[in-house]
């Protein structure tokens, strides 16, 4: 329940601190002293977005706490687990507007998100503006309502859970369809283009290999003339390389006997000639192997021209960038060969998931179907004591093509206020005064379902008055049996039955206008219901009308 609500620097408001009771309370006040802005605050630490044009004064900031007994209920912890909030059963929500405009959200002093904020609020309380009336009208309330009646919010939770995973499957399954699909258009190209380089028998350092024995093909009359230059600079037989150097060696073996130093020349000119003998045992076996083949060389021309054509159709500079090109599409065209498998397993596992999504949708469809007729009696039998005795509704469910939010099922409400009436939807056959009435009475039959410490209805009584507001007065008092319950009215039927009554004012404190709001003791509540039903002049009649309402 809400135990206390402190505002400050919003609006009218300069700093105003209220403490609450459990049950029934009535708040009173003339139009415009401020009881919008009392909700509007409240709405801040709901979630509400800020604005800063409502500070009072602009260069201060605006804070508004409000403090929930908790103690009742244990449920509400859970929400708390699962954002990472510490629990307290005397829980702290609190707003704060900077003159900047920016805004900060605290629970029990931890700072939270907006939506955390939010979430919390809408455990904790049950704000129902005149505007909300309106929620009659929309499919998605009225279905809400059905499911708290039914108690489908267990099934409802499993639902959306097994049709996030169900959509997520079927995403999924459309995007594998739509890469094969794209796979199955390239695949002959691809294939194609694998063939080609596979033939091209690619390997690392190959072009670099081809061009060098294609330069000596091409010029092998020119290597061989050069290197019988060479070979007869080696093995000439008065003045080659080897001659001069076996000499050279046979004079060097004489000398070699009279010291070290003439042994160690001597060994060098010895290696020197091995390795000249060995330099041109080498000339030779490469003269050997020039041998023109103009077959050869066409095969080498035609290798490399190849090489040169693959690196211009795939963009790369060079032959070794081809290696992993050709393995992509080697890994591009196996991965097809796959997407068979994975395409069939996902449509086993979506069968599977609508088969299990149908059944809990159907589960959804049973539960509210078995509801509904003892929900019309109640809601009727209810609005008879309002008012309403020729009240009739047809709530029907209409099965949906497909796999909606809340299942399967379209709820359409009809209704007529009138005995033999015409049926058609609540915003076009019920008047304004009808739908509060038939909105309090769905929020009494919703309160036995409903775990939620705190209700506060603002004005939801407009448009009606005499016995049927003391008839609504008095189910709101019913529904503060087990719930904390606000009723911000104008009329003295309702506001003569709270178990405490707060009043809203308007003053002037130097200078300024603000806002107020305190609890009325027993006589001035005497006074404000004698206003409430004979004017600002409070006559004897008026009074004592008043004190029969109180008692």
């Amino acid at each position: 329940m809400l135990s206390r609500l402190s505002i400050k620097n919003y609006a009218l408001i300069e700093d105003l601190q209220v403490r609450f009771q459990s049950g029934f309370t009535t708040i009173t006040g003339e139009t415009g002293a401020g009881k919008s802005i009392l909700l509007e605050s409240l709405g801040l630490v709901l979630g509400r977005r800020a604005d800063r044009s409502a500070l009072r004064d602009a260069n201060l900031k605006c804070i508004v706490e409000a403090e929930f007994a908790l103690e009742r209920y244990p449920n509400l912890k859970e929400y708390f687990t699962q954002n990472d909030l510490d629990y307290d059963p005397l829980t702290i929500l609190r707003r704060e507007i900077q003159p900047s405009g920016k805004s900060r959200a605290f629970v029990n002093d931890s700072p939270v998100t907006l939506d955390i904020l939010s979430g919390l609020g809408s455990h904790l309380i049950d704000v129902h503006s005149q505007h909300q009336t309106l929620e009659l009208t929309d499919q998605d309330f009225q279905l809400h309502v059905v499911d708290a009646l039914a108690g489908n919010f267990g099934v409802l939770a499993e639902y959306t859970a097994a049709r996030e995973l169900y959509l997520g499957t079927q995403k999924k399954l459309e995007v594998l369809q739509a890469e094969q699909e794209g796979a199955f258009r390239e695949k002959d190209y691809n294939e194609f283009l694998l063939e080609e380089l596979d033939k091209a028998a690619l390997e690392k350092g190959m072009q670099e290999s081809l061009e060098a024995e294609y330069g000596q093909l091409s010029n092998a009359e020119f290597i061989r003339e050069t290197l019988e230059n060479v070979q007869q600079l080696f093995q000439e037989e008065q003045y080659g390389l080897l001659t001069l150097q076996g000499q050279l060696n046979q004079l060097m073996a004489k000398l070699s006997s009279f010291g070290p130093d003439f042994q160690a020349l001597q060994e060098r000119i010895k290696s020197l000639y091995i390795e000249t003998d060995d330099l041109s045992g080498e000339v030779d076996a490469l003269l050997e192997r020039q041998v023109a083949d103009p077959g050869h060389l066409e095969v080498l021309s035609s290798r490399i021209q190849l090489l040169y054509n693959l690196q211009k159709k795939h963009g790369v500079a060079h032959a070794d960038d081809l290696i992993p090109v050709r393995e992509a599409l080697r890994e591009k065209l196996e991965h097809n060969l796959d997407l068979d498998a994975e395409i069939e397993a996902r449509r086993i596992a979506l069968a599977d998931q609508e088969q299990h999504l149908e059944r809990l949708a159907q589960s959804l469809h049973e539960k509210r179907s078995n509801v509904l007729p003892e929900f019309i009696d109640k809601l009727q039998q209810q609005l008879a004591g309002l008012g309403m005795p020729n009240a009739s509704f047809v709530w029907e469910l209409v099965p949906k093509a497909d796999f909606g939010r809340t299942g399967r099922d379209n709820l359409e409400l009809r209704f007529t206020a009138n005995k033999g009436g015409n049926y058609g939807p609540l915003k076009k056959t019920a008047s304004g005064g009808e739908l509060s009435r038939i909105m309090l009475t769905i929020k009494s039959i919703l309160a036995s379902y409903e775990s939620l410490p705190t209700m506060m209805f603002d004005e939801i009584d407009t448009g009606v008055s005499g016995d049927v507001s003391a008839r609504m007065a008095e189910m709101m008092e019913q529904m503060s049996g087990h719930m904390q319950i606000f009723a911000i009215t104008h009329l003295p039927q309702v506001a003569s039955r709270g178990q405490q009554q707060y009043k809203v004012y308007k003053e002037d404190r130097e200078g300024r206008t603000q806002t107020g709001m305190k609890q009325l003791s027993k006589e001035e509540r005497l006074h404000e219901l004698a206003q409430m039903l004979g004017g600002s002049d409070v006559s004897q009649t008026a009074i004592s009308h008043a004190r029969q309402m109180l008692n």
